[in-house]
């Protein structure tokens, strides 16, 4: 429990200290997007799986157009996401704005990531409530893990290998890990995330299975 209230205690703190320098990061960001893309939100908005499997809406700050062809369907990823939001993504200044989560008690800076409704489906019921049983954070022990992920369940076996594991130590690991990979790596490139999944794919790939 003392140290489940020191974690707290430093996402808080961290927020309040880090948030000086970040929100002045986040409006300066908001601008530029603004001006490259007028027609869009600044913002990004979804709804993810929160603590004990309660939905929130999680904010980012926008890496791409949202840009239709002529029958209104949006274009492929790779068209919409411009040099501008290649940048932001690689100084991972889009989960900045997810401090207001923090802010909110909704989120952590370490911890499983929030997930769609759907991604959940690759866990069983007793595992989503397993994984959800702690904030979910901005970064965490699959994210500095994710290029030895190839699919969803593989993520999902991170999240939960984190949740059985937990300590402020580990904690500390992942938060180093983050910095080393903030600097050293392009999150541009997304060769090494796993698919999307939708809920019909997984319902046909879990029939299979049962097979």
């Amino acid at each position: 429990m003392i140290s489940r209230a020191i974690k707290r205690i430093f996402d808080y703190g961290f927020a309040v200290l880090v948030g000086v320098f970040f929100i002045p990061i986040i409006l300066v960001t908001m601008l530029i997007i603004k001006i490259k893309s007028p027609e869009d939100s600044p913002l990004f908005k979804q709804v993810r799986t929160g603590y004990k499997c309660k939905p929130f809406t999680i904010y980012k700050l926008r890496t791409m157009t949202n840009e239709k062809d002529e029958n209104g369907n949006l274009l492929p990823d790779e068209q919409r996401l411009k040099g501008w939001g290649k940048v932001i993504r690689k100084l991972s200044i889009d989960e900045l704005s997810q401090i207001f989560n923090i802010f909110s008690g909704q989120m952590s800076w370490i911890g499983p990531r929030p997930l769609l409704p759907k991604e959940m489906l690759v866990m069983t019921e007793d595992e989503q409530e397993e994984r959800q049983s702690v904030l979910p954070g901005i970064t965490g022990w699959e994210a500095v893990n994710e290029e030895k992920s190839d699919d969803r369940r593989a993520m999902a076996e991170y999240d939960l290998e984190y949740v059985r594991n937990w300590s402020l130590g580990l904690d500390a690991k992942i938060f180093f890990m983050t910095v080393k990979k903030i600097f050293g790596a392009d999150r541009s490139d997304e060769a090494h995330r796993a698919p999307k999944l939708d809920e019909k794919e997984f319902r046909s790939k879990k029939v299979a299975e049962d097979k």
